[in-house]
């Protein structure tokens, strides 16, 4: 019994998913189940708020990549490596592919566990933009963005209060761009 190895694959940007699936098929028409553990493709999931509505999309975490969990013969390689929308096993050139070490696996598992769950909010404004402030203490509050702090989903706004600028900090779903 050889030891499965996580293997990095190199494939179509964009097309992960249906890749994925084909993958999946593949090891079932030609048996190799035991060969092929798993197929990971890392992604989180995005909130994108637009025109007040919300929409969740998935983001890949590595665009053009698939983690598989295989123990790689000249067979499971060919078969892999033969899928439609899959380019290359990562690794040296002219060389076999090497496993990723334990440390990288669990670094990107513990990545997508720790962002499981939790909502992002895509920013789609930017220093400079007017705003307008659509929910909490300062709803229909008009200004500026001052700053985007991306990590905390938050930006420090500019708006005019009793006739002076004073800069607030408000969460990205309590505003949208002014139209």
């Amino acid at each position: 019994m050889m030891i499965m190895g996580w293997h990095s694959l190199r494939v179509i940007s964009g097309k992960e998913k249906s890749i994925e699936t084909s993958i999946m098929r593949e090891i079932n028409k030609n048996d190799v189940s035991s060969e092929i553990e798993e197929v990971f493709v890392p992604f989180e999931k995005i909130v994108e708020v637009r025109n007040n509505k919300k929409r969740i999309k998935e983001k890949m975490f590595f665009p053009g990549y698939i983690l598989i969990k295989m123990n790689l013969t000249a067979n499971t390689k060919y078969i892999v490596e033969n899928i439609p929308g899959v380019l290359s096993f990562v690794g040296p050139r002219g060389k076999a592919p090497v496993p990723l070490r334990d440390s990288e696996i669990k670094r990107i598992f513990g990545e997508v566990e720790r962002k499981e769950g939790v909502e992002i909010i895509e920013a789609s404004f930017k220093e400079g933009d007017a705003i307008k402030a659509i929910a909490g203490p300062f709803i229909d509050f008009t200004g500026f963005v001052e700053s985007v702090n991306e990590d905390k989903q938050k930006v420090k706004v500019s708006v005019s209060i009793f006739g002076r600028p004073t800069p607030i900090g408000l969460d990205f779903f309590q505003i949208e761009l002014e139209k």
